[in-house]
């Protein structure tokens, strides 16, 4: 039976219980209305925060962070993102609608104590190994929770020119940035590329419980919860782990600030060119001279990272001038005779390159279908990070690297035919195309041709740069917003041509919860009149859903 909303927000407002969580039906839930209420509250939030009305703020995060919609809310981001198959030290995972149920009776502050992160690692490009802190799903729920609350005010106090780990943001955009900034024949010839040691592991526990506006108490719980690795327990005095849902919104706010410092002590009018482009902790500063980045900006960014823990590495921070060229978010910046010119890094080629690589030598013996299934998300997601730059014969080198890999791996599987026997069994000719790594098989009873995606054949655009002061949080942004994602899915070909018209039919609003379906977000195809009832492929028969919208439809 579906639970009104009232009935259930008194119901999780009272102590969690057994049976509480028993009469919570997960897939009974208004979704529009839950996601309403905590937008309602995000937009007041917002507005007070830009009106300086901290006590106002305080009141209505307290408000947000004890709501039942903030909670199904937090519960549902949780069991529905990459993470939600990874356990935490407890090996407790929600992938039920009664343990979803159960989650958000058990979100609240009364009594509330994190379990220490299970300790990973993963290798990072230098060869050394990031450490990354995986927090149990209750913790990354109560994170969830109160980043609802925080977002709002992180968005509102943000620099203008951070674009990392931020909403309608991306590294395509700090990389327009620069552009911007670089490409006039009168623009900052020099380059003040910045590495801050450790910003994660480092940043200090009294800043952050100073200077970021939410409940200090459970902030600091997370902040001293440890760590286990090996089956021992290690105590945390500094840093906010990665890995957490929170940490990126943390790590920013403690880096917001540096833009405006800098425009205070430089002055608006910029007659120094001095501009900062930031994504997450990576950020270079332009400068008229290198005397100038070196000797008046180096000090006032080593002051503004000292007060928060942080120091610059000094084996990685360095100034550059822009015809050295020097690489910025896997992708090499460089002035040629006052032309500016962006592409794919060496580094960032060759680690995709090195991937590749690897894929077909640990795949020796696989079938064709299977290899071209492992290496067409790869090249793929390298090919659209870089679209937006000059990267067309960069894809052509990168493909031709990967047709010489495969020639190497299907030669090898046959070492007693000849080079026209193994060419006419992997590769085939399609229009004008010949050596195309392909292979027939049978899908329902039709031929279909299952091929290796080219880099080459990925379009390079013009990206459209986000508004700098662009706040998702306040109403008067609304229309730029579904300016920019509409523009946004258009471009995408994370999706097939026609999903991509079905979303703009749907003006790109799912419609159970009444909220945009956003391009990164997990899209489902629900058929109205259901395959085995007799139903169709064709649009007319198709709606597109979030994955959760679209559960409440089959089971609500």
């Amino acid at each position: 039976m579906r639970m009104q909303f009232d009935d259930a927000k008194q119901l999780v407002e009272r102590p969690a219980s057994a049976s509480s969580a028993d009469r919570l039906d997960w897939h009974g839930i208004d979704w529009a209305r839950t996601t309403r209420n905590v937008r309602n509250l995000q937009v007041r939030i917002a507005q007070a925060a830009k009106d300086g009305d901290w006590r106002r703020v305080k009141a209505l995060q307290r408000f947000l962070t004890r709501s039942f919609s903030g909670k199904a809310l937090a519960v549902r981001r949780v069991t529905e993102n990459r993470g939600k198959k990874t356990a935490g030290v407890d090996k407790v995972l929600w992938s039920t609608p009664e343990s979803k149920a159960r989650g958000v009776t058990e979100l609240g502050r009364r009594g509330y104590q994190p379990l220490p992160l299970r300790r990973v690692y993963i290798p990072k490009s230098n060869g050394k190994q990031r450490p990354l802190g995986i927090p149990t799903l209750r913790d990354r729920a109560m994170q969830a929770l109160y980043l609802l609350a925080v977002e709002p005010v992180a968005e509102t106090r943000a620099d203008v020119n951070s674009y990392g780990f931020r909403p309608y943001r991306c590294a395509a955009d700090a990389m327009k940035q620069c552009r911007t900034v670089l490409s006039q024949r009168a623009s900052a010839p020099w380059i003040f590329e910045a590495d801050i040691e450790g910003c994660f592991d480092h940043i200090s526990h009294p800043w952050l419980l100073g200077h970021i506006p939410m409940d200090r108490a459970v902030l600091g719980k997370w902040l001293k919860a440890g760590y286990v690795e090996l089956h021992r327990l290690h105590a945390t005095e500094e840093g906010t782990p990665q890995g957490g849902v929170i940490s990126p919104v943390l790590a920013n706010m403690a880096l917001d600030g540096l833009e405006r410092l800098l425009q205070q002590h430089f002055g608006r009018r910029n007659s120094n060119k001095v501009n900062l482009i930031r994504y997450a902790d990576d950020f270079i500063i332009t400068g008229r001279s290198k005397e100038l980045l070196e000797q008046e900006v180096r000090p006032l960014v080593e002051a503004f990272l000292a007060e928060r823990g942080l120091r610059l590495s000094p084996t990685k921070t360095r100034t550059t001038h822009v015809e050295e060229g020097f690489d910025f978010l896997g992708q090499q910046v460089r002035k040629f005779k006052d032309k500016l010119i962006i592409k794919p890094s060496k580094k960032n080629v060759k680690a995709v390159l090195e991937k590749v690589r690897g894929i077909i030598r640990g795949n020796k013996a696989a079938k064709t279908v299977n290899l071209i299934a492992l290496l067409n998300p790869v090249i793929k997601g390298w090919a659209e990070y870089h679209k937006t730059v000059n990267a067309k014969e960069t894809y052509s080198r990168v493909d031709n690297c990967v047709w010489y890999a495969l020639w190497q791996w299907a030669k090898r599987r046959h070492p007693r035919k000849g080079l026209k026997w193994v060419k006419e069994h992997y590769f085939t000719r399609q229009g004008s195309r010949s050596w195309v790594f392909a292979e027939s098989v049978v899908a329902d009873g039709k031929k279909i041709v299952v091929k290796l995606r080219k880099a080459a054949e990925t379009k390079i655009i013009v990206h459209t740069k986000v508004d700098g002061g662009l706040n998702p949080f306040l109403p008067e942004w609304e229309p730029k917003l579904e300016e920019r994602a509409k523009l946004r899915m258009i471009q995408s070909s994370t999706l097939r041509k026609r999903l991509a018209r079905l979303w703009l039919s749907q003006n790109g609003t799912c419609p159970v919860c009444e909220q945009q379906i956003a391009f990164d977000q997990g899209i489902d195809a629900h058929h109205i009149q259901p395959r085995h009832l007799g139903g169709t492929e064709k649009l007319a028969n198709l709606v597109l859903l979030h994955p959760n919208c679209h559960m409440q439809v089959h089971f609500g």
